[in-house]
């Protein structure tokens, strides 16, 4: 499944400074833009991973709908 994010990117002296704006804690540093978004998508990903794997182990043994949805924003 793909997903579209935003990141925002700012420039603090030699060094970029990366976040994406739907989910809190996700912060990077890069020394290039390049860099930067990269290691957006990096954290990004492992945040989606965690959550999904702590949701998981926290459902195994209830009565749990699993779905998924959209939304248009």
């Amino acid at each position: 499944m793909r997903n579209r994010f935003t990141a925002l990117i700012e420039k603090h002296d030699d060094w970029y400074i990366g976040y994406v704006e739907e989910i809190p804690g996700i912060n990077t540093q890069g020394k290039t833009l390049a860099e930067t978004r990269e290691n957006l998508k990096e954290a990004l990903k492992l945040i989606i991973e965690t959550n999904r794997a702590i949701a998981e182990k926290g459902i195994n043994s209830k009565n749990i709908i699993k779905e998924n949805i959209s939304v248009e924003v």
